[in-house]
């Protein structure tokens, strides 16, 4: 059996190559700088999904994810959450008391105030906390340590000298979502669950918004996200992302569909998915 191949913008032991190792079993993983090299990489191999973060509990959404979804006209295929517990991490032999300074992505430094502060630690901050667990045990010395997964820990043959250790242990969640270039959707089951994800510009007429709005309640369907995404080149308007709690494919919403259509000069489907259970949780 082919195993599925998957792309991250991280590093080996990140907390996007966790997410991919939960969402699929041995994954064959490819590792990118950034987003958009990411994006590029699925848009020339269709064989390629992402497994890519779009919004945290604590830090709010990923910019640019959205922005590059309209450019590269990806589609979403599923969610997943996951729990963020960080960690610090160090060289065999070092103790707490021998650290004097943090590495880490600076929104993993910024949860991780108190503990900074506590231990007067001197911040770096790096592209990504994988990266700086790859660091810190090339460099082995005991004086310097990395925010990151426990993944990267056993990775890079790292030591965890403190375990959660975020100001709001057990407050912060991020929402992965999986990316391909091929449009499909799950058969659509009227027991089940869906999210159907979508990107739109309005027409430039009074109350447009809200006339776009009302076509999902119209018809009792739920709008669990509307987000705004600038539009290159121009402060006069914007594109919306939104979400929608609802199959593409059920009645309610291609009616919903096709009035929000003359609102709009243009909606693009990004996706029609299982809503994660974390959602039925939470």
């Amino acid at each position: 059996m082919t195993k599925q191949i998957i792309a991250i913008q991280g590093g080996e032991g990140s907390y996007s190559h966790s997410a991919a190792l939960k969402m699929f079993k041995n994954p064959t993983m490819k590792f990118c700088a950034t987003f958009e090299e990411a994006f590029l990489l699925a848009i020339q191999k269709s064989d390629i999904n992402l497994v890519l973060p779009s919004e945290n509990t604590i830090a709010g959404r990923v910019p640019g994810i959205h922005s590059l979804l309209q450019k590269y006209s990806l589609q979403i295929y599923a969610e997943h959450f996951e729990k963020i517990n960080l960690n610090l991490l160090a060289v065999k032999g070092a103790k707490l008391e021998t650290i004097k300074t943090v590495h880490s992505h600076i929104h993993a430094l910024g949860q991780c105030r108190s503990m900074i502060l506590n231990h007067k630690l001197k911040e770096v901050v790096e592209s990504d906390t994988a990266y700086s667990a790859q660091y810190i045990a090339k460099k082995k010395i005991v004086t310097e340590g990395a925010i990151a997964s426990e993944l990267a820990a056993k990775i890079y043959g790292l030591q965890i000298l403190k375990s959660k250790i975020e100001d709001e242990p057990d407050a912060s969640t991020t929402r992965f979502i999986q990316l391909g270039k091929e449009s499909k959707y799950p058969e659509y089951d009227k027991e089940k669950n869906y999210i159907t994800s979508a990107i739109f510009q309005l027409k430039s007429i009074p109350s447009a918004l809200q006339k776009a709005l009302s076509s999902f309640s119209g018809y009792s369907i739920n709008l669990c996200r509307l987000e705004s995404i600038t539009l290159k080149n121009t402060f006069k308007q914007v594109a919306f992302y939104i979400e929608i709690e609802s199959h593409i494919e059920s009645e309610m919403m291609k009616k919903a569909l096709e009035e929000l259509s003359f609102m709009t000069t243009g909606l693009t489907i990004c996706g029609c998915y299982r809503a994660d259970s974390y959602r039925l949780k939470n």
